[in-house]
């Protein structure tokens, strides 16, 4: 996912918020549908969509795969200190990371670490050889602490309230 924190908010009526809760929800919805669900006809709530995506609010779609049924419900999240914190540091872990498949997320954490990891792998065997040949090895990590995942309690797209 890109990251978008540079962006201005952008401003959105309660048509637009309805818009992307829906979408959220269903990416493969018909415009016909949506436009029904929202109370507006098909042209401007695709000129909607249009713009939503054009102002980059709407970043992408794509299918929520099933972790389980694909081999991969092991998560381990991964706090990550590293040993340089200047901003060609940073650069190169983040360079780093966005190569790693097994790593999900990656967020920049304020606090006792630098950064965040979640990682899915098929088990914890797969997981160690991940740690071990990958993770360990990014650019200027000094020590990691890990926390396996027993359960996933709550896990959804982003929609507004």
């Amino acid at each position: 996912m890109p990251n978008d924190s540079s962006s201005e908010a952008v401003e959105l009526d309660r048509i637009d918020q309805a818009i992307l809760n829906i979408l959220a929800v269903d990416g493969r919805v018909s415009m016909t549908s949506l436009a029904e669900q929202v109370g507006l006809s098909k042209t401007p709530v695709l000129a909607r969509v249009r713009r939503l995506e054009t102002e980059g609010v709407i970043l992408n779609y794509r299918a929520s795969l099933s972790p389980s049924k694909l081999g991969c419900s092991h998560v381990a999240f991964v706090e990550t200190r590293l040993l340089d914190t200047r901003e060609a540091a940073l650069r190169a872990f983040n360079a780093a990371v966005v190569k790693v498949p097994e790593i999900e997320e990656c967020h920049m954490i304020a606090g006792g670490y630098d950064y965040l990891l979640k990682v899915r792998t098929r088990d914890i065997a797969e997981y160690r050889r991940v740690m071990s040949e990958k993770i360990s090895s990014l650019p200027h990590v000094s020590s990691t602490s890990t926390f396996v995942a027993m359960e996933t309690v709550k896990e959804t797209a982003l929609t507004l309230s």
